[in-house]
């Protein structure tokens, strides 16, 4: 029998980011693959969220949102008696929270995460800061980085990178390779910067494998053997304890939690 579509409603008077995240977050506890999330953005009148939940209704859904305007939250307060539809409030109890503790007084304004200030521009130069100095194609960068990390091929700089990125750092990345000196001078006059990588053997043999396979090359190539990144890391470790860096390693962990570790450090 075929398993059901559940259907999760995310409403927004912005983009609806934060709300999705949490109930992306959620459906990982469970072991459904049939689950859709709807995104309603921009929700800025009494009318939008009417519909949206007399559709919850018709279809059976619950509703989470993220909504600035008390009356918008209390127009879906009511919707939501009054259809019988779930709805969970997100952003409205920590603004309140705020308020009750703090005794300050929200703007009340949609989009203020999304706006194009000062900090939107200080991503957007990070993340092409990011890419110009992405694999050591630019060593000048190291002087200007936030954050320098360290690594053998595969151990998820590039990505790491760009991730710490759109948080505003600017990120350089230097790939470790037992036959190529490093800019010894450089990194060691910015060693408060550097974090170096590492992975377990065996998990970094099968991530250089798939590699290998999705660039249609030959299964057996020295690149993936066990034996070449036993070497590699080992280089690259000694490289560490010479810098006198930190290391951490990111076998299993997803970069979120590898930038988090990062950050909590520096």
């Amino acid at each position: 029998m075929e398993e059901k579509v559940q259907t999760i409603f995310v409403c927004s008077d912005s983009v609806g980011e934060t709300a999705n995240t949490v109930v992306q977050a959620t459906i990982r506890q469970f072991n459904t693959s049939q689950v859709y999330v709807k995104r309603f953005g921009s929700m800025r009148s009494e009318e939008d969220i009417r519909n949206m939940m007399e559709e919850a209704s018709r279809i059976g859904s619950f509703v989470v949102y993220t909504l600035v305007l008390p009356e918008l939250r209390e127009m879906m307060r009511q919707e939501a008696i009054r259809l019988n539809v779930i709805s969970i409030d997100i952003l409205g109890p920590v603004m309140q929270a705020f308020i009750d503790t703090y005794k300050d007084s929200p703007k009340k304004k949609a989009g203020l995460l999304h706006q194009m200030d000062e900090d939107y521009y200080k991503r957007v130069e990070a993340i092409e800061f990011a890419v110009k100095s992405d694999d050591g194609k630019d060593t000048s960068a190291l002087k200007q980085a936030h954050i320098v990390l360290l690594g053998v091929s595969r151990t998820s700089k590039t990505p790491l990178s760009i991730f710490l990125a759109h948080k505003g750092y600017k990120v350089a990345n230097y790939p470790l390779v037992p036959e190529v000196k490093p800019p010894l001078n450089l990194l060691t006059n910015n060693k408060s910067k550097l974090v170096g990588l590492t992975m377990s053997a065996d998990q970094l043999v099968k991530i250089r494998t798939e590699r290998l396979k999705a660039v249609g090359l030959p299964f057996g190539a020295k690149y993936s053997a066990l034996e070449r990144v036993v070497e590699e890391l080992e280089y690259a470790y000694g490289m560490y304890k010479q810098l006198g860096c930190m290391v951490i390693d990111v076998t299993e962990k997803a970069i979120e939690e590898t930038a988090g570790i990062i950050l909590d450090a520096m």
